[in-house]
């Protein structure tokens, strides 16, 4: 068999591709907390695999410093949908996860027809329903559910919920940041779905003080950078 032929520049335009196929590596990269040693151990056998030999780490060290991540481009839309985002909590949640049966769904779709003027969020997968709710509804959503069908069940809980302007469906990476800033607080996210411009995340009761603040913060930071950027360009007057 021939060796495959390797076109100059190759490493670099394979690490490339790589970062932009990864949004977590991107996210690390345009935040400036990545350890691009690591990146390049962590890539390497993605890159040998795509090149059909051997590099040695140094030169995907250089080629990972080179990379300006397509998330990075993107950050300015990514600051202003945060800048204008606000940040609510729900205490005293709820959920309630069953297997997906016609009998399972259409119990989920009465409770939404019930108590449409409380807190309930349904989400369905392949396999499963997923119900988020006011605790205090967990007797009456319990009842409506066979014992066997019930795959997990959860109190204590509590919905942080982001609301966005409309940019947010149209602008990559808002999500990845918000989950990228709980996560640096090392908090779980439990469960989490969206609504059109709602981020609902569920988490801990013990762990609200905590996000709500990570959240703020996040806001706060981001307007901070908007209002500087504005006042370098003269935009805001005294």
């Amino acid at each position: 068999m021939r060796p495959k032929l390797v076109k100059p520049f190759s490493i670099s335009n394979t690490v490339k591709d790589i970062i932009d196929n990864d949004l977590s590596l991107q996210d690390a990269l345009s935040r400036r907390y990545a350890n691009y040693t690591a990146i390049a151990r962590l890539i390497k056998p993605k890159v040998e695999h795509e090149l059909g030999k051997k590099v040695n780490i140094e030169s995907l060290v250089s080629s990972v410093k080179r990379v300006k991540p397509r998330l990075q481009l993107a950050q300015q839309g990514i600051e202003g949908v945060i800048a204008q985002s606000v940040v609510n909590v729900r205490t005293d949640v709820a959920k309630l996860s069953v297997e997906k049966t016609r009998r399972s769904v259409e119990a989920a779709r009465n409770l939404i027809a019930t108590h449409q003027e409380d807190f309930l969020q349904v989400s369905e997968s392949n396999t499963a329903v997923t119900m988020i709710f006011d605790q205090k509804l967990l007797p009456d959503v319990h009842k409506r559910f066979n014992d066997e069908d019930i795959l997990d069940e959860q109190s204590d809980l509590a919905a942080i919920i982001v609301h966005s302007p409309s940019e947010i469906v149209r602008t990559p990476g808002v999500i990845l940041a918000i989950y990228a800033k709980i996560a640096e607080n090392h908090v779980n996210i439990e469960d989490t779905v969206s609504c059109f411009t709602d981020t609902i995340i569920i988490i801990r009761m013990d762990e609200v003080a905590r996000t709500f603040s990570a959240l703020t913060d996040l806001i706060s930071e981001c307007r901070q950078r908007i209002n500087a950027k504005k006042s370098a360009r003269g935009e805001i007057t005294k």
